[in-house]
Order: structure tokens, then sequence, then C-alpha cells
């Protein structure tokens, strides 16, 4: 069975076989599937494997027919599946891949593909059947060094390129995925900034009356993500029985050359799909919202704008507060007012830590903030959580008693009462 693959061509799908003719030489040949690449992958991955199975390598007497014009035919060495550029590979399984995941991941392939990774490939000149591990190695190397990014940043690298290549396995463009064979950069423990709770109440008291006062009030008490700020909607407000739901979010992702917003009625994963207690406090200002919105409405008539009335987090004139201005405008009430500088995300940080401080178990924790898997939660956190080691070394003690000697003193400041009271 000759090898093949699919590739995209002005919004359809076409079948690409590679083969070698009587004389040895690399052919390709175009075989158009008629299919939309929206919806229809498995169908034309069905009509890839046909093909294959079906094809008869053309004599010299016959003259092959190709389905595509004569300027998109694929015929020499450096236009094969094979003799591709691994960076132009790239690019090809980017488009692929812009119709198989959400517009957000997409976004943040193309920032690391586009951005990273084909410049540098590029410039090595690297074939597809050429690439080896020691490339990859060398890659990662080279962009932890001279743009001083983390581990983490170059594990999203990694985890592209061995995506990317994969598939090129699948498709049987390549013997097998050198990306197996790369020892990934180690990811550091993350470590936070966290406020402390006298710092998060004078944070409280600095933003009163401020655009970003009521983002910081949920980010810090509930730990709500930006997005999920954003995406709260009143119907996710139950003032009757007093519940708050993290259904909806709202997201600015740069993308395809423009500034653009996604709204999803989903939350980041299942586990952020979330209903918690409305308490007292938040319960009032809430209703002070939405008795503001509707004097808003009153006040400024034609000029308010009514598409986002179904969202808390609006403007006096009823626009909905954009992410990137949250994000922009907390550092600034910072510095106003002297407060320690820390990223607004860290926000969230500081209301798991104030939980483990005050005895709640990582595992309610991680209900709290949404985290899909309890070991997120415990690789953050963990290190924080000293009322469990307290608890610990409290059990230890009442089961194991170690024998201490009795010794006379000294004097009566000998050198560990000196440690002690110092």
């Amino acid at each position: 069975m000759v090898a093949g693959h699919l590739q995209e061509k002005k919004g359809n799908y076409y079948i690409v076989l590679n083969y070698k003719d009587e004389e040895g030489k690399r052919k390709t040949k175009w075989i158009a599937t008629g299919l939309p690449t929206k919806g229809n992958k498995k169908r034309a991955e069905g009509m890839l494997q046909e093909a294959r199975k079906n094809f008869e390598i053309p004599s010299e007497s016959i003259e092959e027919e190709v389905a595509l014009p004569v300027e998109e035919k694929a015929t020499s060495d450096e236009e094969s599946p094979a003799g591709i550029l691994f960076a132009d590979f790239m690019l090809e399984w980017l488009n692929m891949m812009k119709y198989q995941v959400e517009v957000t991941t997409h976004a943040a392939y193309c920032f690391n593909v586009e951005g990273k990774i084909v410049p540098y490939f590029k410039e090595e000149g690297i074939l597809l059947e050429e690439l080896q591990a020691k490339h990859l190695q060398d890659f990662y190397l080279f962009v932890l060094n001279k743009y001083k990014i983390t581990a983490h940043t170059a594990q999203k690298y990694h985890a592209n390129i061995r995506q990317a290549l994969q598939h090129a396995f699948r498709m049987d463009m390549i013997p097998s995925n050198p990306a197996d064979k790369v020892e990934r950069p180690k990811k550091q423990q993350f470590v936070g900034s966290y406020y402390t709770n006298d710092e998060v109440n004078q944070l409280f008291e600095a933003v009163t009356d401020d655009p970003v006062e009521l983002a910081v009030y949920l980010a810090s008490f509930y730990g709500l993500r930006r997005s999920e700020i954003v995406g709260l909607k009143w119907s996710a407000i139950n003032f009757q029985h007093q519940t708050i739901s993290i259904r909806h979010t709202v997201t600015s992702i740069s993308y395809e050359g423009k500034q653009i917003i996604v709204e999803k009625d989903r939350a980041k994963n299942k586990s952020s799909y979330r209903t918690l207690p409305l308490v007292p406090a938040f319960f009032e200002l809430l209703k002070r919202l939405w008795e503001e919105h509707q004097q808003n409405r009153a006040l400024f008539k034609d000029s308010y704008c009514y598409k986002y009335e179904e969202y808390i987090y609006v403007n006096k004139l009823g626009d909905r507060i954009k992410p990137g201005y949250i994000t922009q405008h907390f550092p600034i009430v910072l510095q106003k007012h002297g407060l320690k500088h820390i990223r607004f995300h860290d926000l969230r940080h500081s209301c798991a830590s104030l939980l483990l401080a005050n005895g709640v178990s990582l595992k309610e924790i991680q209900e709290w903030l949404g985290h899909s898997h309890y070991s997120t939660t415990a690789n953050i956190y963990a290190h924080l959580d000293y009322s469990s080691k307290v608890s610990s070394a409290q059990v230890m003690s009442n089961t194991l008693q170690i024998p201490i000697k009795q010794k006379a003193p000294e004097s009566s400041q000998g050198p560990i009462q000196e440690l002690i009271h110092s």
C-alpha cells in the first residue's frame, strides 16, 4: 500500500499519494475528494485509505492525470510529502487544525508555531524526512537560552511539534515520531505571589468605587478566573437560594492579526462548572449593582448599550468590561495606593492560600477553584498546606515516643535557651 496523506486546498480535502515509479523516482498524485474540510475529516480519511489500498503505479506509457490545476501539481522531490521542509509542514498542520479545535486553542497554536517554531526551522532548512530528535533538542535549548522562556512554555512548543509529527506518522509521511525520543524540558514547580489577609483587606479599601472593584472582590473571595468574572451573567445568580453559578466565559485573544472576543457557554473545563454560595456581602453588592444598572438605563436612555444587559460586569453606559482592561488597570491601582505588586491572577492564588491557612482541605479548594484534577491543586498549593503537616506531626508524636535524656542545666541561660528567646 502506497504512502499518502490528506491536504487542504481552497477549503477542500485532497488525497496526496506518494510513490516511486518504475525507475525509482519519487512521484505524487493528487486526487480531489470533493469534500469540504469542515465536518468531513473522517470521510476524507476513509477515502484516503481506499485510495492507498487500490492505487496502481502507472506505467511510463500512460500519462498520469492529476486532479489539480497544473500550477498545483506536486511532482518534484522537494514538493513531495517526504521532501517538504519541516517548517512548511508545521504550517500545513496548523492550517489543518484550524477546523478541528476551538479558536482559542488554535490561536495558542498559531502563537507557538508561527512565532518561534517555524522561524527557527525555516532558518535551519531541515526537511521533514530528515528531522531527528537532536534537532528538536537543539531547538528547545535555543529558545530557552535566547528568549529566556520558561520550561513550561518550551513544553507547549514540544506538545505542538509532537502532535504534528504524530499526524505525519499516521499518514505514513515519516517512519516514526522523533519527538517521542526527546527529553522534554522539566517544568519547575510554580510558586505564585500571594496576598495575606491584611493585604487583601487593604486592597479592598483601595478599589472601592474603582472600575476593577467587582473583579477584585470576585477573584479574591471566590477565586474566579478573569474570563469567568467578565462572563458572569444575571441568570447565574439565584437570589432566592442565594447561589452563584459559573457557566459562561468571555475571553480576549489575538488571532489572525486581530483582537477578538470569544464568548462560550461553558467554563474552562468540566470541573469549572460550579455553584457557590452567595454570601450576604455579595448578595448586597449584587443588589446594589442591579439597582445601579436600572438607574443608568434611565439616565442615559438612547446612549445606553443594551447589547450586554444580561451581563453583570458592565460600565455606566452598559458596555461590557473588556478582559484586557482588568489586567491593565489592576497594576495601576496597586501603584497608586503603594500596594505590593502582584498579577491580577495572583488574587486567585491568594484566595487558595487563605483557604489553606484557615484549615480548608486541598480537595475542597479544588472544588472551590474549579480545577479539573486534584493533582493540579496539589501541585500548585501543597507547599502552602502547613496545617496538614502540623496534624501529621501531632499524630506521629502521639504514636512514637522518642526517649529524651534529661540533663542537668549547666547555667540558667544556655545556648538552647538563648536560641529559643532570640
